[in-house]
Parts: structure tokens; C-alpha cells; sequence
């Protein structure tokens, strides 16, 4: 199979022929259809995941064909069509027995434990488990977006900051997750406020639902500009960037008894971020993480993208080959894109 590979941590990644991947007595071999480009991938590529043992090669969104069925599988068969969460649970642990797989103890994250999918093919462990169909209706590239980001966002929006209609909710990033965030906040009736400093990503997050948009140069305080929209401060509030300052403002700006959900990750010399901490005491706001979506949770997505609430192929940006993808991938911290890059070319 042809496949990107990177035997040292930021050194430029090859393309090259690597031996076919076969499936695990529990799992499956999927030929990739569709893959997207995410900044975690470029963390990943840095060094910044303690998982990634060298050599190796990184994808973790995607979405494709099952070609090969381990002999333990039980649930799906060779010609489906699936996708799966970026982060697969065992199965027998105690946070996947209790339905929680996006935080398994002994997790099966491709692209970062094991080799991912920026390949033809890719191998998935505990695949009755984790593999979701996918409907006919979903196109491969739309259902590979989904993924980290899009999942990610809806299990932050949904479950974990509980978002209602009519609340105010600030989002700091206009990248894919924050982009999918104001997406799902706004197909469920409430009012995501979109913070960036790039006016075109603004202004393409009021395309995707932001009711009001806040340049991050041109105000003073961050926080002080979402209260003053939101009379008081948002009811949520998502740092879909991953940055010292996203996180501090994504505090700072809440109403009392506010939530922050953290999606960006903190990493390196990032992973220690200042927090008001007294006004998360004074002011009784909840703190939450949000770490992927369970495989059984993609119902309730799908069927709102099927049904037309949600649009994630609108988030798409380019269509690239995986050679393109190698530059793409190593200019990760600096792109201006709008949108998703997908790879749908090997």
C-alpha cells in the first residue's frame, strides 16, 4: 500500500510502498476512501503524543470499505461501508462498560498507538465495538470529517455543555472544530458567538450559523467583548484552539454557573494554562474535557445530518492527494485554510 511515513519526529514525512495491514482476531482491514488533515496529526508529527512510537504512519479521521474481517468480528462484513471514532475503546474495561469508550484505559487511537490512516489501507482492533455503518446518504469525505472534529464537537456541545436553545454560546477558534461547533450549537437553537483573529474565517462562521462575530486584535479584552454581546456572558463556552489564551478567555468570558468545554488540545509548552480560579469558585462554572465520541453515540449525529440539521460537508475545504498532504500536514500550525482539507486521493 502506498502510505505517508515519518521514521523521526519533524522530519519531512515520505510516501512510500509499505507492506498491506491485516485484521486482529477482533478487528478489520479498511480500504480508506477518504481521510482528513487534522491539527492533531500535526501534533503528533511534532512529538507532542507520548503514544506515537517510531517508525510511523498518522491519520486518524476517516472513512472507507471493509476488505478484510478478523475471524472473532462478528458484526460487520467485508463490502460495508464504516467509519469510526478517532478514539476505538476495548470493550472490557470498566469506562467501556459503562458506555463511556472515548475514555477506554487500554484506547486504539489509529494514527497515534497504532499506524493511522494517511494509507490505502488501515487496520481497526475491537471492531464490533467501535465501526459504525455508514449511511448510504453520507458521501466517504463528509463521513471522514467527522471523525475527530466534527464528533468531538458534538459530544462537546451536546453532552458535555448540555447546550439548550436560546443560550449563548462562545466559540475561540474558527479552525474545523470551532467551525462544527457553531454548526451544532446553531441547529440547536442556540447563539454561538465566533471568536478568531482572521475576519475571513469569521466571516465564513457566520455562514455556518454565528450570530455575532468578535476579532480577537481588535478588542481590549476577549472577555469583556463576548459579555458585552451576550448581556452578561456566555452560557458555554468551547476553546476549540488549544492555546493558553483561548483557554483563559473561554473561562473568563462565562456568566455564572457557565460551562467551558476544553477540545483544543493543550500540549507541550501549553499543557499548564493559567485558570481564573477564583471566579470558577465564586461564580460556580463547570470545567469539562471532551475526548472524541463513542461509537454508539454516532446515531443521534447522523441522523441529524441525514435529516439536514447538520451539514458537515459545507465545513469541507479541499480535496487533496496524500502526496499533497505532506506539506499540508507540516504547515499545519501556520494554515489560514477555510474549512477541512480531506485526502480522497492515494
Amino acid at each position: 500500500m502506498r502510505a505517508m511515513y515519518f521514521e523521526a519526529f519533524e522530519a519531512t514525512p515520505d510516501v512510500r510502498t509499505l507492506p498491506d495491514p491485516t485484521p486482529t482476531e477482533g478487528g478489520v482491514v479498511i480500504k480508506v476512501e477518504a481521510t482528513g488533515l487534522c491539527r492533531s496529526d500535526w501534533h503528533g508529527w511534532m512529538g507532542h503524543d507520548p503514544d506515537i512510537r517510531l517508525p510511523h504512519v498518522p491519520g486518524h479521521e476517516l472513512a472507507g470499505k471493509v476488505v478484510a474481517v478478523g475471524k472473532g468480528v462478528r458484526r460487520f462484513r467485508e463490502g460495508q461501508r464504516v467509519t469510526v471514532p478517532f478514539v476505538s475503546g476495548c470493550g472490557h474495561c470498566g469506562e467501556c462498560r459503562s458506555g463511556n469508550q472515548q475514555v477506554c484505559e487500554e484506547q486504539f487511537q489509529p494514527g497515534f498507538t497504532h499506524w493511522g490512516s494517511f494509507a490505502e489501507y488501515v487496520a481497526i482492533d475491537y471492531a464490533d465495538q467501535n465501526l459504525v455503518h455508514l449511511p448510504e446518504a453520507i458521501d466517504y469525505a463528509t463521513a471522514a470529517s467527522l471523525g475527530c472534529r466534527f464528533a468531538t464537537s458534538f459530544r462537546a456541545v451536546v453532552d458535555q455543555a448540555r447546550v439548550t436553545g436560546g443560550e449563548w454560546v462562545a466559540v475561540h477558534g474558527c479552525g474545523g472544530v470551532g467551525l462544527s461547533a457553531i454548526m451544532i450549537a446553531a441547529a440547536l437553537g442556540a447563539n454561538p458567538v465566533a471568536i478568531d483573529i482572521s475576519d475571513e474565517k469569521l466571516d465564513f462562521a457566520r455562514k455556518m450559523g454565528a450570530v455575532a462575530t468578535i476579532n480577537a486584535r481588535d478588542v481590549a479584552d476577549v472577555a469583556d467583548a463576548v459579555r458585552d454581546i451576550t448581556g452578561g456572558g456566555a452560557h458555554a463556552s468551547v476553546d476549540a484552539l488549544g492555546s493558553p489564551v483561548t483557554c483563559f478567555n473561554s473561562i473568563k468570558n462565562l456568566r455564572r454557573r457557565g460551562r467551558h468545554v476544553q477540545v483544543g488540545l493543550m500540549l507541550a509548552d501549553h499543557a499548564a494554562p493559567q485558570i481564573p480560579m477564583a471566579q470558577v469558585i465564586g461564580h460556580e462554572l463547570e470545567i469539562y474535557g471532551s475526548h472524541g465520541m463513542q461509537a454508539w453515540r454516532y446515531d443521534a449525529m447522523l441522523a441529524m445530518i441525514e435529516s439536514g440539521k447538520l451539514a458537515p460537508q459545507n465545513l469541507i475545504g479541499r480535496h487533496i492527494s496524500l502526496d499533497e498532504a505532506v506539506p499540508a500536514l507540516m504547515a499545519m500550525d501556520k494554515a489560514t485554510d477555510l474549512g477541512i482539507s480531506v485526502i480522497t486521493r492515494f
